[in-house]
């Protein structure tokens, strides 16, 4: 009974002619929504999301002004299975999509390396063997660094990036120096940074960084984002700020 509830698949609305197929180990949360927004995406954008699970983020683009083209990338099958349900099952989608099953620490033979402007991911939050690893394998490769960590999603930022191309990620505050750390490590340079919390007076749940690809050094950080009641109050702009490369 639980293989069979674990393996149920759902088309949820996120707009207008646009589904997104979700199941127990493959799904979405306010994080993804918010990442989405953060990344400033453009129409001439050619964007990748590296661990795209059911490939909410890509959807997520189509819903105003979406990029041109997305590579979603996910390392398993099942994801990219709904992702292509999603795609199918909507009538809204104007960029060229692209499911791509492979391992974002070697990508795949003719990716477009040097190419895109943007990159995405939400990566896995914990380190490996920290906290509790849950049961489910695919549950656990999507909290835990057990397949990919930070160093690796840079890594493979940097390859597809063309020089001045930005790196969006989210994370947990707490993996705030390992993130800006990874990034210099592989030549992308942090830029902008919001923090996100339920209250203004509460404790940050998560980050919103962005690293473009040769930057120079100044990381701008942006007013708190505050989330009550399951809205989005805004503080201050979200819209990629002009700054030197």
């Amino acid at each position: 009974m639980i293989e069979q509830s674990q393996q149920a698949q759902s088309m949820e609305v996120i707009f207008p002619g646009l589904f997104v197929c979700t199941s127990a180990l493959h799904r979405f949360g306010t994080d993804a929504v918010l990442l989405t927004e953060f990344s400033a995406y453009r129409r001439k954008d050619r964007v990748c999301d590296l661990g795209t699970g059911c490939g909410i983020i890509p959807m997520l683009m189509q819903r105003a002004d979406p990029p041109q083209e997305i590579y979603g990338v996910e390392i398993q099958p099942e994801g990219i299975e709904q992702f292509r349900r999603g795609i199918a099952a909507s009538s809204a989608v104007e960029s060229k999509l692209y499911p791509i099953c492979a391992d974002l620490k070697e990508l795949w033979a003719d990716a477009p390396f040097g190419r895109l402007d943007l990159v995405t991911c939400n990566p896995p939050y914990k380190a490996f063997r920290a906290g509790v690893e849950r049961q489910i394998p695919a549950q656990s490769i999507a909290r835990h660094e057990i397949l990919c960590n930070i160093g690796d999603v840079c890594a493979a930022a940097k390859r597809l990036l063309k020089f001045g191309g930005r790196l969006c990620i989210c994370n947990r505050p707490e993996r705030l120096a390992d993130s800006i750390d990874a990034m210099r490590k592989n030549g992308i340079e942090p830029k902008r940074l919001q923090f996100v919390a339920k209250a203004a007076d509460a404790v940050p749940w998560l980050f919103l960084l962005e690293g473009r690809s040769g930057g120079k050094p100044f990381l701008n950080v942006l007013p708190l984002q505050i989330i009550a009641d399951g809205s989005t109050v805004h503080t201050g702009g979200n819209h990629a700020a002009k700054s030197d490369l």
